[in-house]
């Protein structure tokens, strides 16, 4: 489980609008927490586009209404009109409360609006978020609407650094920037983006540069696939690390690959190259 980490960060303070998180291999990933503006304009397209399917349903029902055939037991009729009411009050429901809730639970912590801002719910450990912490932030929307505006969930969010509504305090959770890097030199000449949120990182690829490390492969064979795993973690995420820490966590995550290997660090090799190299062989061992 990934833990908060103090407010500084490589000697850095860490900014007001940034959740800075470090992962159990000690790399710290640095979140850029969505402000109320741009949280604003996300509701505004969500509202808008219920508004459209409120409007669709209502026309669905009335015409579904209009053509049942006419009954003259007022009795029957009766019942007839509570069940169109009940179930106006059940679509309204679904369409206010299931449409977020559905949707950040289901689509990786998006809505449509969320998705059109390049906007994310999370957890506060960084993971995504289940529908257990979905529901109860969702719950609490009626709360943070009143008494209109959403005046409860913006003050809330001016008290705290994390500009969390009640909802989010309750859950556990916040919403971040969706925030594309460029990619790493040792990634090769092609581009590509990775996100903040990103929870399976890709596989490291070979640098370009000097040639890789040859080490024996029976001794390789020896790192499990959470080895590589964490390996693959640390150079998706070494590009938002200063070079100091980047330098000092290359060597420890090194000497710590080495010593299951049961071989020494060599001197002439940096702990990079090192770590690549085991990588590459390990991949090659795998397939």
């Amino acid at each position: 489980m990934m833990a908060m980490s103090g407010a500084f960060y490589g000697g850095m303070e860490e900014a007001p609008d940034q959740l800075t998180i470090e992962t159990p291999e000690q790399v710290a990933i640095r979140f850029p927490v969505a402000g109320i503006g741009s949280r604003f304009l996300a509701v505004l397209a969500d509202s808008l586009i219920q508004t459209a399917g409120a409007i669709v349903l209502g026309l669905l029902l009335f015409l579904i209404y209009a053509s049942a055939p006419r009954t003259a037991d007022a009795v029957i009729h009766k019942l007839g009109d509570k069940w169109l009411i009940a179930a106006i009050i059940f679509l309204y429901f679904l369409l206010y409360w299931g449409y977020f809730t559905l949707f950040e639970a289901f689509w990786n912590g998006q809505t449509p609006g969320k998705k059109l801002c390049k906007l994310r719910v999370i957890r506060d450990c960084g993971r995504q978020i289940t529908f257990f912490e979905s529901m109860t932030r969702n719950f609490l929307r009626g709360v943070d609407w009143m008494p209109g505006m959403y005046a409860v969930g913006v003050i809330t969010m001016l008290c705290n650094r994390q500009n969390k509504r009640l909802g989010d305090l309750a859950a556990g959770t916040l919403v971040i920037h969706e925030r594309a890097m460029e990619s790493p030199m040792w990634s090769g000449i092609a581009e590509r983006t990775i996100t903040a949120s990103v929870f399976a990182p890709e596989p490291v690829q070979p640098a370009i540069g000097p040639p890789l490390v040859d080490l024996p492969a029976d001794a390789v064979a020896r790192l499990s696939a959470d080895d590589l795993n964490v390996i693959d973690r640390f150079f998706a995420r070494a590009i938002d690390i200063d070079l100091e820490r980047r330098a000092q966590l290359s060597a420890q995550l090194a000497q710590q690959m080495t010593a299951k290997l049961g071989m020494e660090m060599p001197a002439d090799v940096s702990p990079e190259r090192l770590l690549e190299s085991m990588a590459h062989i390990l991949r090659s061992i795998r397939r």
